[in-house]
C-alpha cells in the first residue's frame, strides 16, 4: 500500500478493510512511518513493533473469516500514556523511579481493544501532566509536526504530535484544563473535550476527560462512537441519551451562537488568533446563525484560585517523595507546585470552591446559547523548549482561561483549525455547547470544517 492510505479517514479505512485492505500492510505503514518521524517528534513512550504486528495479524485473521469485531477492526489508534494498559508502567511523565505499573487496563483501553484495533502506543505526556507542552523529565522534548521548533501543545502532548503526523488516523488525549484542546489549536487538529461522565475514565477528578484528538471531525467523531460507552469502573459517569455521531455536519442556520474573544483573565488574545476566531464566527452568521457578543464570565480571581488548588495537590504528590525523587522532577514543575505548599486548610478550601464558582458561571452564561465561539488559547504555538506558553511558574496559568471553563462546567467543547497565523501557525476555534450534546457540537465543528475553506489545514506538509 502507498503511504498516503494510511493518511485516509478512518472510517475509509474500514470501508477498505472489507473490500481486501489487509490491516497487516496498514499497520507496517504506519511503523515505518513512526520509525521515520519519531527520532524527531519523540511522541511514543511505549511502542512495541512486534505487539503491534500481532494484533495486526489477529485483526486480519478475524477479517479473512468475516469474524471481525467492529467496522473499526484493524484502524491503528494511540492512548495517552496516563491511560492504563496492563502490565505497563505508567509513570505520568515524570523520571521519578519505579512507576505504578497498570494491574488492568482502562475502560478507554478496552473499549478500543473491544473493536478490534491496533495500538500503536501509549503516547508521551509532560510531568504529571501539568504543563501544556511536551516538556517532561522522562521523555525530553516532544516536537510539532508542522515544524519541530514549536510546541505540540500538552499535556497530551504526543498524541498531539503523533496525530498531526498521521501515525494512525486516531489517538486519545486526556484533558483536565484543556489538554486535549491545547494541542488541537497548536497542532491543527480537530478533538473534542466531552462531557462529564460520557467517555469513561479509570481516574475520575473534578474536570478531567479523556477524548480524542484527529485530523478531521468525522474521525474524532467515529473514536467517540468506540469510547462514549457506559462502564461501571467509572463512578462518575453518568446516562445520556443515544447520540448521533455519523450525522455529519449540521447547518447552523437559526442557532444562538456567543462569540467570546475576551476570557476576562489570563493572557491577552493576540490579535491573528482574535481576527481568525471572528472570520469563523463571521462564516456561522454568513450560515444563518444569530452570532452575539458573550462577555468574560471567569474572573482572574477564580483562575488564580483554581491553579493555586493543583499546585496544593502536585505539592502533596512531590512532597511525598525522597530526595533523590524529588531531584529528577522537571524543576519547573518543581517550583510551580512549591507555590502552594504553605497555603493552609482555610486556604485550601476557599481555592477549592473556586471550582464550584467557575461552574456555575460558566453554566449561566453560556445557557442562552445553542453553541459558543472562541479562541482556544490567546496565543499561537511557542517554542518546544518552554515549559509554558508564558513561561514563569510564579504565574497563575495565563493560556487555559478559554478552555478551563468548560472542565468545570462539564460541557462538550470541541476544537477545528480555523486559521493561520502570518508566519504558519495554526489556530483553532473553540465550539462549546450544552452538557449532552456532544453529538451536536461535533455536527457544528464538521459543518465549519467543510465551509472553511483555506483555513484547512494541508497535511501532505506534514506526512
Amino acid at each position: 500500500m502507498t503511504k498516503q492510505t494510511l493518511d485516509l479517514p478512518a472510517a475509509a479505512l474500514a470501508e477498505r478493510f472489507g473490500h481486501g485492505l489487509d490491516p497487516r500492510e496498514v499497520a507496517e505503514t504506519a511503523l515505518a512511518r513512526i520509525a521515520e518521524r519519531e527520532p524527531v517528534l519523540n511522541a511514543l513512550y511505549h511502542h512495541d513493533p512486534e505487539q503491534v504486528r500481532r494484533d495486526a495479524e489477529a485483526s486480519a485473521q478475524r477479517w479473512a473469516s468475516g469474524t471481525q469485531l467492529s467496522p473499526c477492526d484493524g484502524i491503528p489508534v494511540t492512548v495517552k500514556e496516563n491511560i492504563p494498559r496492563a502490565g505497563i508502567p505508567v509513570p505520568s511523565g515524570t523520571a521519578v523511579p519505579n512507576p505504578p505499573v497498570a494491574a488492568s487496563n482502562a475502560p478507554v483501553t478496552d473499549r478500543l481493544l473491544e473493536a478490534g484495533m491496533v495500538i500503536l502506543g501509549s503516547t508521551t505526556m509532560p510531568d504529571w501532566g501539568m504543563l501544556s507542552s511536551g516538556v517532561s523529565s522522562l521523555h525530553g522534548i516532544t516536537r510539532n509536526a508542522w515544524d519541530p521548533r514549536l510546541t505540540t501543545g500538552g499535556s497530551s502532548a504526543g498524541a498531539g504530535a503523533a496525530a498531526a503526523a498521521g501515525y494512525g488516523p486516531l489517538h486519545v488525549g486526556t484533558d483536565i484544563g484543556g489538554s486535549i484542546r491545547l494541542p488541537g489549536t497548536w497542532a491543527g487538529l480537530a478533538t473534542l473535550k466531552p462531557s462529564v461522565g460520557l467517555v469513561p475514565l479509570h481516574a475520575p477528578y473534578t474536570g478531567r476527560a479523556a477524548g480524542p484528538l484527529a485530523r478531521s471531525v468525522a474521525d474524532a467523531a467515529l473514536l467517540m462512537s468506540v469510547i462514549a460507552r457506559p462502564d461501571a469502573r467509572d463512578y462518575t459517569a453518568r446516562p445520556y441519551p443515544a447520540m448521533d455521531w455519523f450525522s455529519g455536519p449540521a447547518d447552523p442556520a437559526g442557532l444562538r451562537v456567543g462569540l467570546q474573544l475576551d476570557a476576562g483573565s489570563g493572557a491577552p488574545v493576540d490579535p491573528e488568533v482574535a481576527a481568525a476566531v471572528e472570520r469563523a464566527a463571521g462564516l456561522f452568521a454568513q450560515g444563518g446563525a444569530a452570532v452575539v457578543p458573550l462577555a468574560p464570565f471567569m474572573t482572574a480571581e477564580q483562575l488564580a484560585g483554581i491553579d493555586a488548588f493543583w499546585r496544593t495537590r502536585s505539592w502533596a504528590d512531590y512532597s511525598a517523595l525522597d530526595e533523590a525523587a524529588r531531584a529528577l522532577v522537571l524543576p519547573y514543575i518543581a517550583r510551580w507546585c512549591a507555590g502552594g505548599k504553605d497555603y493552609d486548610g482555610i486556604q485550601t478550601v476557599r481555592h477549592f470552591h473556586r471550582f464550584a464558582e467557575v461552574q456555575e458561571a460558566t453554566r449561566a452564561a453560556t445557557e442562552p446559547f445553542d453553541l459558543v465561539l472562541s479562541p482556544v488559547a490567546p496565543m499561537a504555538a511557542f517554542p518546544a523548549e518552554d515549559p509554558m506558553p508564558v513561561n514563569d511558574p510564579d504565574l497563575p496559568m495565563a493560556h487555559i482561561s478559554f478552555t478551563v471553563p468548560y472542565n468545570m462546567s462539564g460541557q462538550p467543547a470541541a476544537t477545528v483549525n480555523c486559521g493561520f497565523t502570518g508566519d504558519g501557525r495554526t489556530i483553532g476555534l473553540q465550539i462549546a455547547g450544552r452538557i449532552g450534546e456532544d453529538d451536536r457540537v461535533l455536527a457544528a465543528a464538521a459543518w465549519f470544517e467543510s465551509v472553511r475553506g483555506d483555513a484547512a489545514p494541508d497535511w501532505s506538509q506534514v506526512a
